[in-house]
């Protein structure tokens, strides 16, 4: 069974994931986990609180097809927790890796944004991680997947859903009529 597991945080920004979680275990029939650093409940920006399935310590990377950073203040604070290790396993292992919004800011301290094309919530957003990959930064308002890594500002919850969902392979004429669905309020007029 193909499975996703998003990385939440204290204060996560409980929209930015919701879509790709909801599409991928209602729609698809994903299995979708929840992992928090310490494998404690968080509550989110909004007030969600969440009882996560396991610790990032827990995750097997082998056991699962997808590694979601959902984004929030935390990672751009001396507070973030450090999950390189387990996005670079996951890369090694040919898994796929997102993250989106303040998410993405976790990919660029593991490296991952070094060599691929990317998005983040601008450019002036990562280098203080010690991120490299200037020259493949795309200041686009929708989700980039390049080399099973995905990423997206965190204004493109839409997108970024797409772009995880056709990464596993899924997409077809039912993700399609999603996309247009949620994002037919930003269609011109």
């Amino acid at each position: 069974m193909t499975t996703i597991v998003t990385l939440l945080t204290p204060g996560y920004a409980n929209w930015e994931t919701a879509l790709l979680n909801a599409a991928a275990r209602s729609h698809y029939r994903v299995k979708t986990l929840y992992a928090t650093p310490d494998g404690e409940d968080v509550t989110s920006a909004g007030g969600l609180k969440v009882l996560p399935d396991m610790s990032v310590k827990d995750i097997d990377v082998d056991a699962i097809d997808a590694v979601i950073v959902n984004g929030g203040s935390i990672w751009s604070s001396p507070d973030a927790p450090d999950i390189s290790d387990l996005l670079r396993r996951a890369r090694a292992a040919g898994k796929i890796v997102g993250g989106i919004c303040d998410g993405t800011l976790a990919l660029a301290r593991a490296g991952l944004l070094d060599d691929v094309p990317h998005t983040s919530n601008g450019p002036e957003s990562l280098p203080d991680t010690g991120y490299k990959g200037v020259s493949f930064y795309r200041d686009q308002p929708n989700a980039v997947l390049a080399d099973r890594i995905v990423t997206a500002p965190g204004t493109a919850p839409v997108t970024f859903m797409s772009a995880v969902m056709e990464s596993l392979g899924l997409r077809n004429g039912d993700l399609d009529f999603y996309v247009g669905l949620y994002g037919a309020e930003h269609q011109e007029a």
